[in-house]
């Protein structure tokens, strides 16, 4: 690695350097005044001040009297080039402030020279200067200098200085700024530092990491003059970030104006140690000896080529070296001081100088969050482990220390700011006495490091082996961009790209009253039609007076027959049907929206039954109106809800019958085409048991009807990975996180997607995300608990923490899998739903609430929409995110899946585990029931099924634990039981089928009356049920009514009964009674 240029005229290496200028500029520099002098000082009379930039004094005031209230007016202006070339480039004017000190001028007296002492000091940031401001105005504080270095003096500052900076053109066009970057690195502190570290010995403790300039080169960034603190309290929090300019005469001046370290909570950083297990150790190690810096770094990256200083650092080099490795190593070490002096060379400076870097570390940054779109801050605690090259060399690619090529630079205390000349002499000194006499005032150290040529091994030969790790030491640092790597998609954006991938639907065209005309137009022709037959009928028997009592039905009958003949021979009849065939073939068209032939007879068959006990009731509403002269109301709808028809679906589900789950999920839809709930369901359904590409149909026409819509969004964006199109499925996905960045399932399911692109990082940042958003919530719930409970003491429980400890198997340890790259922790993760769920040991006894992790609230919404994908990848990390191993709700949804792909070994032994860890979950029984049931096991179904009524909570599918048990005693012939239970369920959740469960069981039990009314409950539901006809013939020929058993038997074979044994027994009834069966 070569030495960047800058290193070996002793300057501080400079960060990075910016686009440079044609030709140096001048900063001018105007001190106004000061203000409120006699703060600092009651009895101060004359002062001046002096200009000092990157270790340089440009210049004193004229000594200036104070006024009585504190103000000084100096109007000193003085400037500096800005150039490329020279000492004072763009480099150093990102990183580096103007420091003004105020001196004190003592008046000579008798026999005693004129003397001069520092009163305050105050810094100016010049950055604007580079953010397209050409000319600035502050009013600096102006910091107290102590009169010793043990006086504590107030941290406000109380007085000021008006300053204005400008220049002649901009230092940066807009262009130039706009394109580049501004990065700011904050070191906080070293904590759990080693016991060899102690407060007295003189120690200088430093760290240094790279950032990527020009070509290969890389740019060191030095954090010196860390402080060893003992322990105590901790450190206060916000507080000020400090510049790096080393001990200056006035500390409070080192604090970076409106800058600071806010902290925050350990599991909403981005580094390492952020488990619940790891909170306590970190609250104890920030109580403890420690080494702070709180020190800011700061330099721009240049997204255009045109620099032409040597140490150039661009966006794009920074993008693809985090791209190259994703860890940065941070160097960190402890060097020995000595006093500066011109006596005999101390020991430390004959002897071997390659072992004077003590306590060499390094901690590895990941960085590759940087690379996340809208990320532009990392923060977090950074393990330290001892420097080892071969380590070093293989997670970041570095081949040795950067302190090798630094060593000499290290070794320098004149560089910087650090120092502030104040000579005894008057200041018409040249500067470099004024440094001199400076050096002499503040006393300052010399750090001491050898600058011989041998490898980095000599140079970490003194780091005591193993002191770091055992220590447990980290390091805590930020890394901040103005503007983020990668840009994140405005909401604007992706609501255009979900628009472009799902174009609005045009409006159909309106049809004003289309439907109820029709219906109008065919109760006009039936009442003129029903008038025409009454005047035929008068005209042939004439009117029947009141007074004429009721005619019998044989004449009744006689006078029909004879109307009939007179209708047919004089073709009124025909007439009257050419009348009504034009409405009809209008209701056809408009209300049923049939204009094609039918494929089949048995839909021309079905179709003509439906409308004809469509035209049939119509035509009783008409001929009511005509005969009672008022209006009647129209039919009553249909009994069945939207509600009751997802029912019956799930039913038709649970009983593999598909064709007619669908139908009903259709029905729903055709019930309310802008119902949302409607299209997703019939989605999920698709999705489960049809195809992928129908589902996504499905949930783009929710779309279509709610673009915000984000449970719609989730699912496109499941159905498009379902299908292979990641790209779109990327945009549902950040299109949900973003109208909704509250939603914790869509930030998990995010995360889940991100992880199967291998994009490792997004996907940690994403689940952290819904961490934060969970614990807040559990947080919400705990207080609003506490208030409705009067308590004062927040309740505790680690099984409610949605940061548990992660479980693994016995061959890898917790120590291991912390120390797992995103990648391999992802290896693990596929295979955990196949090889850990059934080694994994079960949790101690005893009432143990779930956790509530973020993964398993968003299995609970997977499983509702059959994403049986996804779920495996959740519980996966389910799987490693709890305390004590697997839960029973992990379990039940790994079962679930495993019923649904009818992998029935997997199941039963999920579910035997399930059983195991919590014998009185009644869901753990009703799904064990369930397969034992599917597998033909119906003793130990209904012992399972038993069992779960008997508990005193219901299971989530009582209903379907209702319907099976039934099923089971009504093939035992226990048909009282049977009765009762699908009573409950009638209770429960009434359908079709359970009222057709209470009809079966009472005719079994010879309950006639009792059979017929539930049968007609369940017809009522759903008149398409062939068993439920079948059932209503056989109570028809029970009871001798041969024309009511007639039609339900023909009903029962329209519809297709599959029962062979009930057929039989329809049939054998028809023999024994002689009647209801109308083909006989």
């Amino acid at each position: 690695m070569e030495v960047p240029a800058g290193l070996a005229s002793g300057k501080e290496p400079a960060a990075a350097a910016l686009p440079s200028v044609s030709q140096p500029i001048p900063v001018q520099i105007t001190v106004v005044s000061a203000q409120n002098l006699k703060t600092l000082k009651s009895n101060v009379l004359i002062t001046l001040v002096r200009v000092e930039y990157n270790g340089a004094v440009l210049g004193d005031s004229s000594k200036t009297n104070v006024l009585p209230d504190g103000t000084a007016e100096y109007d000193f202006s003085i400037s500096f080039e800005c150039s490329p070339d020279g000492p004072n480039s763009l480099d150093v004017l990102v990183q580096k402030p103007l420091l003004l000190t105020v001196l004190e001028v003592v008046p000579k007296e008798k026999k005693k020279p004129e003397k001069i002492t520092p009163l305050g000091q105050a810094v100016v940031d010049l950055l604007p200067l580079l953010q397209g401001v050409r000319s600035l105005k502050v009013f600096a504080p102006l910091y107290a200098v102590p009169a010793s270095p043990s006086e504590m003096l107030h941290p406000e500052a109380t007085s000021g200085l008006e300053v204005t900076v400008s220049t002649k053109e901009l230092l940066l066009s807009a262009t130039q700024f706009s394109s580049g970057n501004l990065l700011s690195i904050t070191l906080e502190a070293a904590y759990s530092v080693p016991e060899a570290f102690t407060t007295d010995a003189q120690q200088n403790y430093v760290a240094c990491l790279q950032i990527p300039a020009a070509g290969e080169k890389e740019s060191p960034l030095l954090f010196k003059n860390g402080i060893l603190k003992a322990g105590g309290e901790k450190e206060p929090l916000p507080r000020p970030k400090n510049w790096p300019l080393g001990p200056i005469l006035a500390p409070g001046a080192l604090n970076i104006p409106n800058s600071f370290i806010v902290g925050g909570r350990y599991e909403n950083e981005d580094g390492e140690l952020t488990k619940s297990k790891d909170r306590e150790f970190r609250m104890q190690a920030e109580s403890t000896k420690r080494i702070v810096w709180d020190t800011e770094r700061r330099c721009f990256l240049d997204a255009a080529a045109v620099a032409i200083a040597s140490c150039i650092c661009f966006v794009s080099s920074l993008q693809k070296r985090i791209a190259e490795c994703r860890y940065w190593p941070v160097e960190i070490c402890r060097m020995s001081v000595a006093s500066a002096g011109k006596g005999k060379a101390s020991k430390i400076d004959k002897g071997d100088e390659d072992k004077q870097i003590a306590f060499h570390g390094v901690a590895y940054v990941n960085m590759a969050h940087l690379l996340c779109p809208g990320v532009k801050q990392i923060r977090g605690a950074f393990r330290v482990f001892n420097y080892e090259d071969s380590e070093v060399f293989e997670k970041t690619k570095i081949q040795h220390s950067i302190f090798r090529d630094l060593r000499s630079q290290l070794s320098l205390v004149k560089e910087g700011l650090g120092t502030s000349p104040v000579s005894k002499a008057a200041p018409s000194k040249t500067q470099k006495e004024e440094k001199d006499s400076s050096e002499m005032l503040l006393n300052p150290s010399k750090i001491q490091l050898s600058d011989g040529t041998g490898e980095s091994e000599n140079v970490t030969e003194l780091s005591l082996e193993g002191q770091y790790s055992e220590a447990g030491t980290f390091l805590v640092m930020e890394i901040k961009l103005d503007r983020p790597l990668v840009p994140k998609r405005l909401r604007e954006e992706l609501i255009r790209r979900v628009k472009e991938l799902i174009p609005p639907r045009p409006a159909l065209p309106p049809r004003t009253e289309g439907a109820r005309k029709v219906v109008e137009d065919y109760h006009k022709c039936i009442t003129s039609v029903a008038v025409a037959i009454l005047r035929e009928y008068h005209e042939l028997f004439g009117k029947q007076q009141a007074d004429q009592g009721v005619m019998d039905h044989e004449t009744l009958e006689d006078q029909k027959r004879q109307l009939n003949y007179e209708l047919n021979t004089s073709g009124k009849y025909f007439a009257f049907k050419e009348q009504l065939k034009y409405s009809v073939v209008k209701i056809v068209r408009e209300k049923y929206l049939k204009t094609t032939a039918f494929e089949t007879k048995e839909q021309l068959q079905a179709f003509l039954s439906e409308l004809y006990v469509y035209l049939v009731d119509h035509m009783h509403i008409a001929l009511n109106k005509l005969l009672s002269g008022e209006d009647v109301s129209p039919a009553p709808p249909s009994c069945a809800t939207r509600k009751q028809l997802w029912l019956f679906a799930r039913e038709a589900e649970a009983n593999k019958d598909f064709k007619l789950a669908s139908l009903f999920y259709k029905q729903r839809i055709a019930r309310d085409q802008r119902s949302i709930q409607s299209w997703l369901d019939y989605g999920a359904f698709c999705l489960l048991y049809e195809d992928a590409t129908k589902a996504q149909e499905c949930f783009q026409q929710a779309i279509c009807l709610d673009p915000q819509h984000i449970q719609s969004l989730l699912l496109c964006g499941i159905a498009a990975v379902k299908l292979q199109h990641y790209e779109e499925a990327e945009i549902f996905f950040e299109d949900a996180c973003c109208l909704e960045p509250s939603s914790i399932i869509a930030w998990t399911l995010s995360g889940l997607f991100y992880e199967t692109q291998n994009n490792y990082i997004q996907a940690e940042r994403n689940f952290r995300e819904a961490k934060k958003l969970l614990r807040a919530q559990l947080e919400e719930e705990a207080r609003i608990l506490e208030a409705a409970e009067g308590e004062g003491k927040k309740p505790s429980s680690p099984s409610t923490d949605p940061e548990t400890i992660p479980y693994v198997s016995a061959d890898k340890s917790p120590e291991v899998m912390e120390g797992m790259t995103s990648k391999e922790e992802a290896t693990v993760l596929q295979e955990a739903p196949e090889t850990y769920f059934l080694a994994a040991p079960c949790p101690a006894p005893g009432p143990q609430p779930p956790p509530c992790t973020i993964f398993m609230k968003t299995v609970e919404f997977l499983m509702k929409v059959n994403a049986i994908q996804f779920v495996h990848k959740a519980l996966a990390h389910e799987l490693l995110s709890l305390q004590g191993g697997p839960t029973c709700a992990y379990y039940l949804a790994l079962a679930w899946t495993y019923m649904l792909q009818e992998d029935f070994p997997r199941c039963e032994e999920c579910l035997c585990e399930a059983v195991q860890i919590d014998p009185m979950n009644p869901n753990a029984w009703a799904q064990k029931g369930h397969l034992c049931y599917l597998q033909k096991d119906f003793d130990n179904a209904k012992d399972c099924y038993e069992r779960v009524i008997s508990f005193v909570e219901d299971a989530v599918d009582m209903h379907f634990v209702y319907l099976r048990l039934g099923s089971i005693y009504l093939e035992e012939k226990e048909y009282g039981r049977a009765k009762q239970i699908y009573l409950l369920a009638c209770d429960n959740s009434a359908s079709c089928l359970t009222w057709l469960g209470v009809g079966i069981a009472c005719y079994r039990l010879e309950e006639m009356l009792e059979a017929e009314d539930a049968l007609s409950e369940a017809n009522a539901l759903n008149n398409t049920n062939a068993e439920v006809w079948g059932y209503l013939a056989l109570i028809c020929l029970q009871g001798g009514r041969q024309l009511e058993a007639e039609q339900c038997y023909k009903y029962t074979i329209k519809l297709g009964l599959q029962n062979e044994a009930l057929l039989r027994e329809i049939r054998a009834a028809q023999h024994r009674f002689g009647f209801g069966d109308p083909s006989l």
